[in-house]
């Protein structure tokens, strides 16, 4: 079971305060104002000062609770790579500046310099940028392959096209190509049009994602991963992350108020809803308890 950081240190409200302080100054002297205070007096409202980390850690609590907040500030103290942007304010990147990492040591008891330089930090919203990406791309690919085969049958079996030099090079390429034995009609669009991405539902689709992009030997802060599965796709999530950190040599931090995320095996839950943050296990927390209580009241219709 691997582990590349050991702790995440939180500045203390000394230092909170002082940064507020001196960015009021910073803003107005004698007359200091300040629009967001963000992150500051978050953490320190829950009495949360440090994280210790296991193989796998999770984050668990409701809106607003701080978890995607203390995920990206981890994953940004880290050097993570990103695609999705992240909540931002004045004070954040001097907040980050005092935030602190432990990494943790390898096998012979030397401490990791760094993560590993593929490790990165996965949100929700990169699957969906993904998808809706790969559907606009699938778009202009279906009128682009319109065109093509419009085209195609004028080049198969339209007149002749003779080479005059580089002004029409490209299009005596393309009827040469299209009467080619060997490049099918397909091929042919396929060359011309592009090729679309396939897609299947999005659930098939955030799985598929996952298992493209996690690689062995890799820490990843994963942000509600949860988002756009159905509860047979968060299982099948679960046995992935479960494998990866097991045999793949995989750590995880992972923010998240699913109850099946919440029951990976052996992780390490801070529940950001009580204060002070306490370490809890997955069906101690208010979520599934809520959960138990719902299906419990209606125990009485799958016993039917």
């Amino acid at each position: 079971m691997a582990k590349y950081v050991e702790k995440f240190i939180l500045p203390s409200e000394e230092i909170e305060e002082k940064l507020i302080a001196d960015r009021m100054e910073y803003n107005g002297r004698d007359f200091g104002y300040i629009d967001n205070i963000y992150p500051c007096r978050l953490f320190t409202a829950k009495q949360l000062t440090e994280l210790d980390f296991e193989t796998i850690t999770i984050l668990y609590g409701g809106n607003g609770s701080g978890k995607s907040t203390l995920l990206n500030l981890i994953a940004n103290k880290l050097g993570l790579k990103r695609i999705a942007d992240f909540n931002n304010s004045e004070l954040y990147n001097d907040y980050l500046n005092y935030c602190k990492i432990r990494m943790a040591e390898d096998e012979e008891g030397y401490i990791f310099q760094q993560v590993p330089h593929k490790s990165r930090i996965i949100t929700s919203d990169d699957i969906f940028e993904y998808m809706s990406t790969a559907r606009e791309n699938n778009r202009e690919i279906a009128n682009n392959t319109e065109d093509m085969r419009i085209e195609y049958k004028k080049l198969k079996y339209g007149e002749n096209i003779r080479l005059e030099g580089l002004s029409n090079y490209e299009e005596f390429s393309k009827q040469v190509d299209a009467r080619k034995k060997s490049l099918s009609k397909r091929k042919f669009l396929y060359k011309f049009a592009g090729k679309e991405v396939r897609l299947k539902s999005n659930g098939e689709t955030a799985i598929e994602y996952f298992k493209t992009k996690l690689e062995n030997d890799c820490l990843y802060c994963l942000d509600e991963p949860e988002n756009s599965l159905s509860p047979k796709f968060q299982k099948e999530l679960v046995k992935i992350l479960e494998n990866q950190a097991r045999f793949c040599g995989c750590q995880f931090i992972i923010a998240t108020h699913s109850p099946f995320v919440l029951s990976l095996k052996g992780a390490k839950i801070y529940d950001l809803d009580s204060t002070p943050v306490d370490i809890k296990n997955w069906w101690e927390l208010e979520n599934t308890k809520e959960y138990f209580k719902f299906f419990k009241e209606n125990e009485d219709l799958f016993l039917k």
